[in-house]
């Protein structure tokens, strides 16, 4: 098996302006939401109490708050490897940081879910952030995350999954880099159009693409029964998988 490291591609500029995500791309957000409407009607096992939770790509902590609101029954582990975006998380989250219901670690998905102990985690959810794994990284991932779940855990990803009709697919992010321009432009921001468009180009790279048609073969192939796409608008869409 090849072993791929993690990258870092929130640092400078458009980690420390993060919160622009919200202007360029509020579907990002709504994803989020979603992720956190999935999790609180989601039936878990019989028996269970508390969930344990693990976030991947906690970010500023938008997804993380939508968690925490989702149900009270939730212990939740959200992690990122970009202290900047950790910094914000931190101060967004401070409140619930002092309670016993969120801890926040510094460090890459792949390092911990393999450090982690074999069906820890009810429930692996990630709003934004698997579709920015290298494709070998993430297939890594997504088999640690089927080796922490507990039986019938869900993982659960509100993400951009490029559509499988490719130049549909083009034609979108053509106009998603359009509309980076005008809103940039108008701002007079031209350093962080920069940053976002170097961004979206590594999002649109082969090695980084993350297709519906292919991530829901790669899932099965994995072993999640079932899997389902709850919501598709655009390039994005709710995904999850139960561990049997």
């Amino acid at each position: 098996m090849n072993d791929f490291s993690a990258e870092r591609l929130f640092e400078g500029p458009i980690a420390d302006e993060y919160e622009m995500l919200k202007r360029v791309c509020p579907q990002a957000a709504e994803m989020s939401r979603r992720v956190g409407e999935f999790v609180a009607a989601w039936t878990p096992p019989v028996g269970s109490g508390t969930l344990d939770v693990l976030e991947i790509g906690c970010g500023t902590g938008v997804t993380t708050l939508n968690l925490l609101h989702s149900r009270s029954d939730l212990r939740i582990t959200g992690i990122d490897n970009a202290p900047a975006m950790l910094d914000q998380a931190r101060r967004n989250l401070a409140s619930d940081l002092e309670g016993e219901r969120l801890r926040l670690v510094e460090n890459d998905a792949l390092s911990y879910l393999r450090r982690a102990p074999a069906q820890s985690f009810d429930i692996v959810a990630s709003g934004y952030a698997l579709h920015n794994f290298l494709e070998g990284y993430r297939r890594q991932v997504l088999e640690e995350v089927f080796r922490i779940l507990r039986p019938g855990g869900v993982f659960v990803n509100g993400d951009r999954y490029a559509l499988d009709d490719t130049l549909e697919h083009l034609r979108r992010t053509q106009a998603e880099a359009g509309e980076y321009f005008r809103i940039f432009l108008e701002m007079g921001r031209p350093d962080l159009l920069e940053q976002w468009i170097i961004h979206l180009f590594s999002d649109e790279s082969p090695d980084h693409v993350m297709r519906l048609g292919p991530a829901l073969a790669l899932m099965q192939q994995i072993g999640y029964r079932p899997t389902a796409v709850h919501l598709r608008e655009g390039v994005n869409a709710l995904v999850s998988g139960v561990k049997p």
